[in-house]
């Protein structure tokens, strides 16, 4: 079944010492594409992260952003640096003393000294990321990413089959008017002799006959619908097929609107011609809706 190029996966989940947040984001593209955006200090992972998102992922551009952060409670505190606490309580004491102050330092003004406090680090192991948990939520994510791609092109599916059945009726008109091409040319091919010939002129109807032969083969377009009608064929079983396709429809897309133009070009009837516009309307639509299968 077919499959989209565009989808969304997330997934969130709190390890000690961690909060970890996983997106990944695919968007069209010609070729298959990953980048991963994460901390310096995780960049080892980076080739294990891009092997797992891309497991079911042939074509389309593929971002990955995974975010790590402390979770607040990881063993960090703040260092008191006693000796230095001493040597403010000191001096203060002295300024007592030397200017008769009654009031004593206030725990918030000794907060605010200097150097008094700094980060301490946290307890052994508790910075290292575990990677099993790393990768375990970015397996979840990708899953997200596939399954919705995975629904996106089912949606696309049932919107291709749909319009497939209005070319099938277009084949079909145009089918039905082909067989008149050639008769409506000699109609108009006589009338035109003898509005420029003499009244009394005898027509060589041998002639006629084998100029309208000659003219009736250069304005068939059975060779084109039939190969349309073939193209049509291969289009509907590939949006079957377990491989990525994407490209091999845009390519058929490509060769059926080079039939419909030459129709177009040997339409003589208002019915054919207003059957070629239909036509190309809705490959036009078929084309859009192709770009963004796998």
């Amino acid at each position: 079944m077919i499959r989209s190029m565009t989808g969304f996966g997330q997934s969130n989940r709190k390890i000690p010492g961690f909060r970890l947040q996983v997106e990944v984001r695919s968007v069209n593209h010609r070729y298959a594409e990953t980048a991963v955006r994460i901390n310096r200090e995780w960049l080892s992972l980076e080739d294990s992260i891009k092997k797992c998102v891309t497991r079911d992922i042939k074509r389309g551009r593929t971002d990955v952003y995974i975010a790590v952060e402390p979770d607040g409670q990881s063993g960090k505190k703040l260092v008191i640096d006693w000796d230095l606490a001493s040597a403010y309580m000191e001096a203060a004491g002295q300024l007592k003393a030397k200017f008769g102050l009654k009031d004593e330092p206030q725990l918030v003004e000794l907060l605010k000294l200097p150097e008094l406090l700094h980060p301490g680090e946290s307890a052994e192991g508790e910075t290292a990321l575990p990677e099993q948990e790393l990768m375990a939520c970015v397996e979840e994510a990708a899953a997200q990413l596939t399954a919705m791609r995975g629904t996106e092109g089912a949606h696309l599916h049932e919107d291709l089959i749909r319009r497939l059945a209005v070319l099938d009726g277009h084949l079909a008109a145009m089918k039905a008017i082909a067989p008149e091409v050639a008769e409506d040319y000699r109609r108009k091919l006589a009338a035109r002799i003898q509005e420029l010939l003499p009244q009394d002129t005898v027509i060589d109807t041998g002639r006629l006959e084998q100029e309208t032969a000659l003219m009736a083969d250069r304005c068939s377009i059975d060779e084109e619908l039939t190969r349309l009608a073939s193209h049509m064929a291969q289009f509907a079983g590939l949006l079957e097929a377990e491989e990525p396709v994407g490209r091999k429809l845009d390519f058929l897309i490509q060769e059926m609107n080079r039939e419909v133009n030459t129709i177009g070009s040997k339409a003589n009837r208002y019915e054919l011609s207003k059957l070629v516009v239909e036509l190309k309307a809705e490959l036009e639509k078929i084309r859009e809706q192709v770009q963004n299968i796998e």
